[in-house]
């Protein structure tokens, strides 16, 4: 099923769910295939929920809540209302006339723009925790299990199609729960056209806004039906033929793999982003260079632009630093898995002495979880520890020290909740190229939308909307969420789901990858 064909949001789909299928029982998994599409029933809906949205010249009214719209122009508003027609949000202000539009009562509630992800790699999602302990290479103590032999060069290269689906599926609904609406899924399993569709297919049925991240298929090796990256053209052509549509594709072309330029040229010549990791461990401070003077890829005379996105960005020269700000690049940071796994330190600093900002990303749930009220407060904590610490630091040395000395020039403030906000919402939009439709409660846009219970246990009273949402809330807060004007969650759960369903078939995905890979299950190893 196409959840959002279904509930009138028209996706591009020039080859339908039957040749989908076909495609896949070429590769013998068309009966599992089939498990995974069959329609399912809804999970919650006590029959409060607005009739129909998200259809053309529907109408809803969210009532009364605390609204955060992250757009100066629009402002914020203790107690407001957003209205919203089809999946356009139509207006923001308070005592909005609506007619005769079913309301939505948000008292008590903050209503604000959904998270956007820049980077999460949801192909992984039956992986979650095996790496809890692991770093990204071997060579010290805590990498004999290490990102880059066990995931990429031992799992992902035994996926088959129906194993990314369901991953790719089970994914985008677990942070759709958390209020996420939209992701930039690197998903580095396109080992066959087969397993390219079935990661679009996944995102698709998950119903929410994503870039489709079009990256290579990982391990050493590569069989005879390894398209990447000519496959793109055909990919662009099939699923992504409209630009008015809520699942769109990013190019993926990672400087560290052999003739990473001629990626970089199929997604200029198909007018794409291009986006790869930059990051020190894996040596590629020269190349960056090289790309940052004009002088990448096999030809030395690739370079870096405004169309690119980069993630991490630990370890690269002050040169290479400044042209991604003359070109505009974009920047994608995932704080937590940066310190976890050893990637450098996030370099906030660095972005901030330039004048710029980052999106948010979650990266790996192999490590670390996709939950973005931890994404925000990883980002908020590890800046101010960096700029606390500068401050504090010429006090020690002076006789007698001074415990608390003043702020030395040259050192930035001390993050906010709110620009946390901004990097978690805007912040995504423009790093996806898709602030024009999202990232802000702006009139005119599509209406990306959460409703967080700021009545709860752990938040109440609410005396500051960005810092509840920053430094108190979680996902159990995560109330209602809107996408594209469809409402998904609903008082706290998913809509049109069946979980348990597809948990059955993760777990099924997950057997089979550890015993094709021959690592054994051990739950309760010490590494």
């Amino acid at each position: 099923m196409c959840t959002l064909c279904d509930e009138g949001i028209p996706q591009i789909h020039s080859s339908s769910r039957r040749d989908f299928l076909k495609a896949t029982a070429a590769t013998g998994v068309a009966a599992a295939g089939a498990n995974l599409f069959a329609a399912r029933p809804a999970v919650a809906d006590d029959g409060d929920v607005p009739a129909d949205t998200g259809r053309r010249g529907r109408r809803y009214i969210i009532r009364g809540g605390s609204v955060m719209s992250m757009d100066p122009r629009v402002g914020d508003f203790p107690q407001a209302d957003v209205l919203v027609e089809g999946k356009t949000i139509l207006a923001v202000g308070p005592n909005l006339h609506a007619g005769g539009a079913a309301e939505i009562d948000a008292r008590g509630r903050i209503v604000m723009p959904g998270f956007i992800d820049t980077h999460h790699h949801q192909f992984e999602t039956a992986l979650r925790s095996f790496l809890a302990n692991g770093l990204l290479l071997p060579g010290t103590p805590g990498g004999d299990i290490n990102y880059y032999q066990y995931i990429l060069l031992t799992f992902a290269p035994v996926y088959r199609p129906e194993d990314v689906y369901i991953n790719e599926l089970f994914g985008g609904l677990s942070q759709l729960d958390d209020g996420v609406t939209t992701v930039h899924d690197i998903s580095q399993i396109h080992h066959s056209p087969a397993h390219s569709d079935a990661a679009i297919q996944g995102l698709m049925d998950a119903g929410r806004r994503a870039a489709f991240g079009y990256f290579e298929g990982a391990g050493l090796s590569h069989g005879p039906d390894y398209k990447y990256p000519d496959d793109a053209i055909r990919i662009k052509k099939q699923f992504f033929s409209s630009n008015d549509q809520l699942v769109t594709m990013i190019m993926g072309g990672e400087i560290y793999l052999p003739g990473y330029e001629r990626a970089w040229q199929i997604g200029r010549q198909l007018g794409l982003e291009v986006a790869a990791h930059i990051l020190s461990p894996f040596g590629m401070r020269p190349t960056f260079d090289l790309l940052a003077q004009g002088h990448g890829g096999d030809s030395g005379t690739l370079g870096i632009g405004s169309d690119n996105l980069f993630v991490h960005m630990t370890g690269m020269s002050d040169m290479a630093w400044q042209k991604v700000h003359d070109v505009g690049a974009q920047v994608s940071l995932a704080v937590p898995i940066e310190m976890n796994m050893r990637h450098g330190m996030p370099p906030i600093l660095k972005l901030q002495h330039l004048k710029m900002e980052p999106s948010l990303s979650s990266d790996v749930e192999v490590t670390l979880t996709a939950d973005f009220f931890y994404q925000m407060r990883a980002m908020m904590n590890v800046q101010r520890a960096l700029v606390n610490q500068m401050i504090l630091d010429p006090g020690f040395s002076q006789h007698p020290p001074n415990w608390w000395p003043p702020q030395p020039a040259g050192v930035p403030n001390p993050l906010t909740t709110r620009e946390v906000l901004r990097f978690a919402t805007l912040n995504g939009a423009k790093g996806l190229r898709l602030d024009g439709k999202t990232g802000s409660l702006t009139p005119g846009k599509e209406a990306d939308i959460l409703i967080l219970d700021a009545t709860a246990l752990n938040v109440a009273p609410l005396n500051q909307v960005p810092g509840a949402v920053v430094s108190l809330m979680d996902r159990t807060n995560v109330e209602t969420v809107i996408v594209a004007g469809k409402v998904r969650k609903w008082k706290g759960q998913l809509l049109d789901v069946d979980l348990p369903h597809l948990r059955r078939q993760l777990e099924a995905s997950r057997d089979h990858i550890f015993a094709a890979a021959g690592i054994p299950q051990d739950l309760f190893r010490s590494n």
